[in-house]
C-alpha cells in the first residue's frame, strides 16, 4: 500500500533539491542550524490539505519562537502550489516533487501515486528526530508545536 519507511529517528535527513511556489530551488541545507518541519501532504487544494496548511499558517507566530522553518510538500506541480498557497495566503514553501524521487525517499509516497500524510522534524544538525506516520490535520500542528518544543528541551539538556 505504501513505500517502506526505512528513515530512523537519528538518521540525517535525505537532502532536499525541489521547487518551491514561486520556482526557487530549495535545499535542506538552507536551513542548516535551524530545526526544519517537513510535511508531506496528498495535494493541494482538499479540505484537509488545506486545513493542514492553513493551521500552519496560523500558528507561525507561536513557532517562529522556536526556531523552526515549516516546509510543506506534495508531488503537485510547482504552478499547482502557485495557486495553492496565493490562495490561502501561505508564508511557508510548498516544494514541488512531480519525479516523487524526495517523497519516495522519505518514504511518504502512497501506492496511489500522492504523497501521503506524513511530517519529519529535523533538528539544527539534519538528523531527524520525530516522525509522524499517521496524522490527523485537526491537531496536527498543536501536535508538531508540542513536540519541538519537548525536542528542543532535550537538546538544551543535553
Amino acid at each position: 500500500m505504501f513505500d517502506q519507511i526505512t528513515l530512523q529517528i537519528g538518521d540525517t535527513a535525505p537532502e532536499l533539491k525541489l521547487k518551491d511556489q514561486h520556482g526557487k530551488l530549495v535545499f535542506l541545507r538552507d536551513y542548516a542550524g535551524r530545526w526544519v518541519v517537513l510535511y508531506f501532504y496528498p495535494k493541494d487544494d482538499t479540505p484537509s490539505c488545506t486545513r493542514e496548511a492553513c493551521d500552519f499558517r496560523d500558528e507561525s507566530e507561536r513557532l517562529a519562537p522556536l526556531n523552526v522553518q515549516v516546509l510543506g510538500v506534495s508531488v503537485d506541480s510547482r504552478e499547482s502550489h502557485e495557486t495553492f498557497a496565493r490562495k490561502l495566503k501561505l508564508n511557508f514553501p510548498l516544494l514541488a516533487d512531480p519525479t516523487k524521487k524526495i517523497t519516495r525517499a522519505y518514504g511518504a509516497l502512497a501506492f496511489y501515486r500522492l504523497a501521503r500524510r506524513m511530517t519529519f522534524i529535523i533538528d539544527p544538525q539534519g538528523k531527524i528526530r520525530k516522525i509522524f506516520t499517521s496524522v490527523n490535520p485537526k491537531i496536527h500542528v498543536e501536535e508538531v508545536a508540542q513536540a519541538l518544543t519537548e525536542l528542543q528541551a532535550l537538546a538544551l539538556n543535553a
